[in-house]
This record gives structure tokens, C-alpha cells and sequence, in this order.
């Protein structure tokens, strides 16, 4: 059986951005874990020019029901005019964890 677990993807420019966006997400049961990663090297069109730049990756642990909070937060957040927000589905996990993120996460209706 499929879950409905979600591990949403989003990079931020600076730790300090990483750290406020992870929180946020966490703190308001938006997400069970966010995992900042970096920094790492990004290469990007942005307005017709390939770009080189120092991110940081935030792996963000949620919920589908939890997904569009997610979304908003990462928009009203982040500093980018078009931040990253991509979000891939969990076809398996560990009970132990899924059970752990369900309770970690609140949903729409919450």
C-alpha cells in the first residue's frame, strides 16, 4: 500500500534562510523533519543566463494532506522570486517512521 508521505524539496541561498524556513515548517506541524544540507552547488537558468551559486537543500518530511501549508510557507519565507517546491511522493518507508510522521504533522483540517 502506498503512502501518502511527501519529502518536498526547496533550496535556500544562505543557512540563516535554511534554518528560518525549517523551523517555521516544524514548528507549526507543517512538517515532521526538515534536513538542511550544504552548502551545495547549484547551476540554473535563471533570465536566460546559467547561473553558479552556494544553496543550501532542505529535505522536508510532511504529509499530502500537509502539502499546500507547506507550499505557502515556503513561498511567503523565502527570499527568491521563484523559489523551488517540488514534491515527490514516499511509495514505502519504515511503519515505525510514517507512523511517527503522521502524528508529527497535522493536516488540512487542523
Amino acid at each position: 500500500m502506498m503512502s501518502d508521505a511527501r519529502v518536498v524539496l526547496t533550496t535556500a541561498g544562505n543557512r540563516e534562510e535554511a534554518e528560518k524556513i525549517a523551523n517555521a515548517l516544524v514548528e507549526s506541524e507543517a512538517a515532521a523533519c526538515v534536513n538542511i544540507v550544504g552548502p551545495i552547488t547549484s547551476i540554473y537558468r535563471w533570465q536566460g543566463k546559467v547561473e553558479n551559486a552556494a544553496e543550501f537543500l532542505l529535505v522536508v518530511k510532511t504529509w499530502g494532506s500537509a502539502y499546500e501549508r507547506v507550499e505557502e510557507m515556503i513561498r511567503e519565507l523565502h527570499s527568491y522570486e521563484v523559489p523551488e517546491c517540488i514534491a515527490l511522493r514516499v511509495e514505502k518507508g519504515s511503519e515505525q517512521y510514517l507512523d511517527w510522521m503522521e502524528e508529527s504533522v497535522s493536516g488540512d483540517d487542523e
